[in-house]
């Protein structure tokens, strides 16, 4: 960098590098939270875009989606002015697991993000390349752009996504590159590792995009969008979303693709060893499936729409990495796909990003002050885990420099809280994916009920609307005024509600009860108790939701609570900063190198760090009651 010239580009309090799903919260909160907010992006084309699958939400990653907006994020505004297909997953299961998931006009996802960008107050939006991170005393000052400009920041989240030293892998041909044939980011690398900062190389991948014209979708399977539409965002709650939905289609790989896949194995870089970074494990390549899960016939691949004026298909479940001609030879032994025509290949691409158990629970980095890292560079996978942590890393950091207490959400209160622990605490070997299965509380960390839990905090620190905090306000008491009502609305066994009973195929009554007990029967429900309960107002959907699940589930969630109760007695059983772990008699060696490497905050944390038995948390326990007992003596 010596043989750049120069020259002071601006003076901000934060600045953003990188202008993906993390970048994009991360530029917008600070901005909005009242910071001087610089976003440095290598392309503005590539704000918000969406390199892999068009959409948003899913399994888990809805939760996110609706936790971000909760807190006054941008994410399911965004794609409610975007979707082009909308489908609540799960239906049939319990309501822990309900999720969202929608198409995308990807296209469009970025033309509205980039509007609200540059309509920002206190947010500047530049396009550019951040090569070098300038840091004093254990301190950032502001980052060096390609061109020479020096933009002094007190504080920097590095939202890099798949840029860092990218490189894509199609069969035996390798090139650097970001994704979709933008540039990579060579240089900031190497600025990271003068800093001390060890790299790793992960790795994705995605499949063909194909022409809409040329797959028969007369052989596959129709995937609709539901009949009734619920937007992400809770301030869309009340909307009509009045669009005319694109279907997506359901078809299957063959044994004949299985066998071309086969056949040319050595010739995927993933096979023969050119590839280093580590991929993820719940979105494998095709190669992975057929591979892994030899005795199946087929495999599911879901032909989706990119877009509202595009021609490109996505075909989800079809990531490859072997060489373009085995690609189209394979793609076309797919029924339906006979006659397909590519319009851009599938690849993988491989990049450089950071051990997470290096940071804070803020993200903020252990040895560099007001330096965060969000999203893909944290070892993560998906922009909805991207844009979580790209939030949480922007009001840390507008908290630092406020001098403000930190952020921080734990397992017990968001599924952004067990994302971010899980990363810093546990770190991650693949690409990290949020799954429900991953939260332990999650009968209470509905997608639901994410505004009753979240948004209160959001609007306590300045960053979820007014307009936000009261319609939450007013939900929380139409489901209390409800649930009390429906205690006291008391039936009796007569004849016709014996009658009413047995039509439901539900047991006669014997005694009087209330609806609310009523409702708790398996067979019975809010609705169906409708005729009986004629008093009743008309109540939006998601209040009687709320009122249905609460009932319904009453006895876990209290279970639930109770569980919530002891992890947070551990949570606050908080750990000095100072300690040194070897001076710990009882502790293992193992648990003393991972405790003095990670630094936990508290014992709960301590306790979820892979090396860390029960019996080392015991230690740690009688260690900090000892402390507390030399106090407590002292000061008698």
């Amino acid at each position: 960098m010596e043989d750049i010239k120069k020259y002071l580009g601006g003076n901000y309090d934060i600045i953003v590098v990188g202008a993906g799903h993390a970048g994009c919260e991360a530029a917008l909160a600070s901005s909005r939270m009242g910071m001087k907010t610089l976003m440095l992006t290598m392309s503005l084309d590539s704000i918000a875009s969406m390199p892999c699958n068009p959409n948003i939400g899913g399994t888990g990653k809805g939760h996110l989606v609706r936790e971000i907006d909760a807190l006054g994020g941008e994410m399911a505004i965004n794609i409610d002015k975007s979707f082009i297909q909308s489908r609540m997953l799960n239906t049939s299961k319990g309501p822990a697991v309900h999720s969202l998931r929608v198409q995308a006009d990807k296209k469009k996802y970025h033309r509205e993000m980039k509007k609200v960008i540059e309509n920002e107050k206190n947010l500047e939006l530049i396009q550019g390349e951040a090569v070098e991170i300038i840091v004093e005393d254990n301190r950032v000052k502001g980052i060096i752009t390609r061109t020479g400009a020096l933009y002094k920041g007190k504080a920097i989240i590095l939202c890099t996504g798949t840029y860092l030293k990218g490189r894509i892998y199609i069969g035996e041909i390798n090139y650097a590159s970001g994704p979709d044939g933008l540039f990579p980011s060579n240089i900031l690398s190497d600025s990271l590792k003068k800093l001390g900062i060890e790299l790793r190389r992960f790795k994705t991948g995605t499949p063909a995009r194909v022409h809409k014209d040329s797959i028969d979708t007369s052989k596959m399977e129709i995937q609709p969008g539901d009949e009734e539409i619920i937007p992400f965002s809770f301030l869309n709650i009340d909307k009509e979303f009045n669009i005319e939905q694109v279907p997506c289609y359901l078809t299957y790989t063959t044994e004949e693709t299985h066998e071309i896949i086969r056949k040319n194995l050595d010739r995927s870089p993933m096979y023969s060893g050119v590839i280093e970074g580590i991929g993820p494990r719940y979105c494998p390549s095709i190669e992975d499936k057929v591979v892994r899960f030899a005795d199946r016939k087929k495999h599911q691949i879901f032909i989706e729409p990119e877009g509202l004026d595009t021609k490109e298909m996505y075909v989800q479940g079809m990531s490859s990495t072997l060489p373009e001609e085995v690609q189209i030879e394979m793609y076309r032994k797919v029924i339906g796909l006979e006659n397909v025509k590519f319009m851009r290949s599938a690849y993988a691409i491989e990049y450089d990003c950071i051990d997470p158990t290096i940071l804070k629970t803020t993200l903020e980095h252990k040895g560099i002050n007001n330096l965060f890292f969000a999203g893909q560079i944290n070892g993560s996978s998906g922009y909805e885990e991207a844009a979580a942590q790209g939030l949480i890393a922007a009001i840390n950091a507008v908290h630092n420099l406020k001098g403000k207490e930190p952020f921080i959400l734990d397992r017990s209160e968001a599924y952004i809280g067990v994302l971010i622990d899980d990363l810093v605490t546990k770190g991650t070997n693949e690409p990290y994916r949020m799954m429900t299965s991953r939260a332990e509380y999650r009968l209470t960390l509905r997608q639901d009920n994410a505004d009753l839990r979240l948004t209160e905090k959001g609007y306590k620190i300045g960053l979820a609307s007014g307009k936000r905090y009261k319609k939450v306000v007013r939900k929380k008491e139409f489901i209390e005024k409800e649930l009390e009502r429906l205690k006291k609305v008391i039936v009796t066994p007569t004849k016709e509600m014996n009658s009413f009973l047995e039509s439901c195929n539900s047991s006669k009554l014997k005694t009087a009860i209330s609806v609310y007990d009523l409702i708790k029967r398996p067979e019975l429900g809010y609705e169906k108790l409708k005729k009986i309960d004629i008093d009743r107002e008309e109540l939006p959907r998601e209040i009687r939701l709320q009122v249905e699940t609460h009932i319904k589930y009453e006895g876990y969630i209290k279970k639930q609570m109770s569980q919530i109760e002891q992890f947070k007695k551990l949570e606050n059983k908080l750990l000095p900063k100072d300690i040194d772990y070897k001076s710990i008699k009882g502790l293992s060696n193992e648990a003393v190198q991972k405790l003095n490497d990670i630094r936990p905050d508290s014992v709960g944390q301590a306790s979820r760090i892979s090396g860390v038995s029960p019996a080392d948390v015991n230690v740690l326990l009688i260690y900090l009651e000892h402390k507390r007992r030399i106090r407590s003596g002292k000061n008698d």
